[in-house]
């Protein structure tokens, strides 16, 4: 008997489990028609509005009137057609097609959340976005192939680049500062590509840092004193680890009383002081003339009596300019470079010199550093998403044919915790800073614990 119950039980069971499964894909198909239904509704729409409207004067308005316009056209549009929708439906279709026209399409919504630090189009179907320093997947998508084209179209334009399959790389910047790359067959196979290095409206300051435990109150009041006794400070680090916004609280750091020029490849620094002079490098014409490189720009900007010079990124021949500035009266300058250790800095420091095109001996190379350069940060984004300052370091000189350097604090990672998260501590090495009697010399004194103790 009992074994007859147990297969009417399990027959039930599988009756049951079949019913939910037919009533799920009954479900997600109805889902996909509705969502084809809205799809085609927008694109009716979408053709009816060329018709009503001049959507080439509308880039030419206020942003407020564009979009007030372009509301009341759909909204006369849907009246006429006797269209029913819910008043969710219709505000989604309103906003959907205000970014299609105005904005930057289905990325739009991305561009609004100041927690995502970066968008990344993987063709037409896939898009990613990182937050908190982690990679996420989403469900947004473009209709096809030429619908993202349109959208980089409308980007690079802004800014008047074109990108075609005469050019098809490109590197642009929103008006928010975001950094812009493109990528498009016959180069991507996939299909175009996109990247979007997002900027968000409120920029870290120092405090900030110290908030997210980027770094200790203790290497503030150390980076805060050399910036302001004018050492050399090179910022080191990987993609994505902050060595930008590292170099932004530097900067807040120089006294309003100087007058600062910037070097960048694509501007993304944000000064606050009043006396600032913002330089940026320009790439070739169609033509393949009219370019302007970060050489170019250090060298002009000696003539420009700076009393600070601030180089976004040194990445090629430019190096051999700033290191000679740096030695030769323009102390105080900040740079960053892509690095993993700041004794990996000085072998991409080395390379980038030979890239000058001047040749001369490695001693000589190694010497030009070690004159030039006082301080290294290093900046690392972490397995859990964090950034931390890993290693602050000094140069105090050459022994032999070796730039001597040695760590002043250092952050001691002990474990990950439950929750992946990254645990450690910041410390001090113990020893003293060799440029402590120049900071003092310049009326800068440091607290003699500072180099002993257990910190943060």
């Amino acid at each position: 008997m009992k074994l007859v119950e147990r297969i009417s039980q399990q027959n039930n069971n599988s009756a049951t489990s079949i019913q939910r499964s037919l009533i799920g894909g009954a479900q997600k198909k109805t889902k996909d028609i509705q969502a084809q239904g809205f799809q085609q509704l927008k694109l009716a729409v979408h053709n009816r509005l060329f018709e009503t409207l001049d959507v080439t004067r509308l880039e030419s308005l206020e942003p407020a009137l564009a979009s007030q316009k372009v509301t009341e056209a759909i909204t006369v549009i849907l009246d006429e057609e006797g269209r029913l929708l819910t008043d969710l439906d219709k505000s989604r279709l309103i906003e959907e097609i205000k970014n299609e026209l105005l904005g930057l399409g289905p990325l739009e919504p991305l561009l609004w959340d100041d927690e995502i630090t970066d968008i990344l189009v993987n063709g037409h179907r896939q898009i990613y976005v990182e937050k908190r320093g982690k990679l996420h997947a989403t469900d947004i998508k473009f209709q096809d192939d030429q619908h993202l084209m349109l959208i980089i179209d409308r980007i690079v334009s802004q800014v008047g680049r074109r990108v075609d399959e005469a050019s098809p790389m490109v590197d642009a910047r929103l008006p928010d500062g975001s950094r812009i790359n493109a990528i498009i067959p016959p180069l991507a196979l996939d299909g175009p590509a996109l990247s979007i290095r997002r900027f968000g409206h409120k920029r870290f300051n120092i405090e900030d840092l110290v908030a997210k435990k980027t770094l200790p109150p203790e290497m503030v009041d150390f980076l805060k004193t050399i910036v302001a006794a004018r050492l050399n400070v090179l910022v080191c680090g990987g993609t994505g680890s902050g060595k930008t916004t590292m170099l932004n609280c530097l900067s807040a750091f120089v006294p309003e009383n100087e007058r600062i020029v910037t070097i960048e490849d694509s501007a993304e620094l944000s000064l606050q002081q009043p006396h600032v002079v913002r330089l940026e490098t320009r790439p070739a014409n169609v033509e393949g003339k009219g370019e302007v490189t970060q050489r170019d720009l250090v060298k002009n900007t000696l003539r420009m009596r700076p009393d600070r010079i601030i180089v976004g990124e040194v990445r090629g021949g430019e190096v051999f300019d700033m290191l000679q500035a740096m030695s030769t009266g323009h102390d105080g300058s900040i740079a960053t470079i892509h690095a993993n250790t700041p004794r990996d800095s000085m072998g991409r420091l080395e390379m980038m010199m030979l890239l000058s095109g001047v040749s001369i001996p490695q001693r000589a190379m190694r010497q030009q550093i070690a004159s030039a350069l006082n301080i290294i940060v290093h900046v690392s984004r972490l397995s859990d998403g964090s950034r931390k300052v890993m290693r602050i370091s000094e140069i105090s000189g050459m022994e032999g044919e070796m730039v001597m350097m040695q760590d002043l604090f250092e952050f001691k990672r002990t474990g990950v915790g439950p929750n992946g998260e990254v645990l450690g501590q910041f410390v001090a090495t113990g020893i003293r800073s060799t440029y402590s009697q120049r900071l003092e010399a310049a009326g800068y004194k440091l607290d003699a614990n500072i180099f002993r103790n257990t910190i943060g």
